[in-house]
């Protein structure tokens, strides 16, 4: 896929938005919420043991765009602290947890960036569901209104004023996280919908492994390190 300049200018924008949603549900993967009717669904669902699948459409809107930008793709998750998203449309883009360090592989840039995986949760919200502690000392959560949709809402407020997102929302349906919604300091909104889920699953072992393609830039590690 060849981008024009501007195109590229809208993928960057882009970027760190994806990655802090994808860090964020990483989080739900390795913590409890409080009990309550949605939370309760939260806990039940990522209690099941093996991986989850699911197709997801991601969408951003805010003051940057001029209209809402719309992106798709596949989630795999293994508890704990493994997952990848794998972003087909617009642009082809791969995010992949393997346990310890975390890959972000931009195709059309031809760019690879790895962190471990405890420094870039650093940059999110999920250092604050991802560490000791209660999650109730970091965040206020509320059970909000039925909005009609068929499913159940829990919202989360973060405590500190230095996290990626002010607000987090999280709704449910009888047995799976359907819809996930998160607004930064910049009320700029990231949507992420998702379907065809399934859990229980049994993956390739070789799932959450990563090795930069040959001839690709790797920033802030070293190519085929684990």
């Amino acid at each position: 896929m060849i981008l024009c300049n501007k195109d590229k200018r809208v993928l960057s924008s882009l970027k760190p938005v994806v990655t802090r949603a994808v860090l964020f549900f990483l989080s739900l993967c390795v913590a409890p919420l409080f009990a309550g009717p949605a939370t309760d669904r939260l806990n039940d669902f990522f209690a099941k043991k093996g991986a989850m699948r699911a197709d997801f459409v991601q969408t951003v809107q805010g003051a940057a765009f001029v209209q809402p930008e719309e992106s798709r793709g596949t989630l795999l998750m293994q508890r704990p602290g493994k997952f990848r998203w794998d972003y087909h449309l617009p642009y082809e883009q791969q995010i992949i947890a393997d346990g310890k360090q975390l890959w972000i592989y931009d195709v059309d840039l031809e760019q690879v960036i790895v962190k471990p995986l405890d420094k870039a949760l650093g940059d999110t919200p999920a250092l604050l569901l991802s560490g000791d502690g209660e999650v109730g000392q970091r965040f206020d959560i509320k059970e909000l209104p039925d909005k009609g949709d068929g499913l159940l809402w829990v919202q989360l407020l973060p405590r500190q004023a230095d996290t990626g997102f002010t607000t987090v929302k999280l709704g449910f349906d009888q047995q799976y996280l359907r819809s996930m919604e998160l607004v930064d300091g910049f009320e700029q909104v990231t949507k992420l919908a998702f379907s065809n889920v399934e859990t229980g699953i049994k993956l390739p072992v070789d799932t959450f492994v990563f090795v930069p393609p040959q001839g690709v830039d790797v920033i802030g590690g070293k190519a085929g390190e684990k």
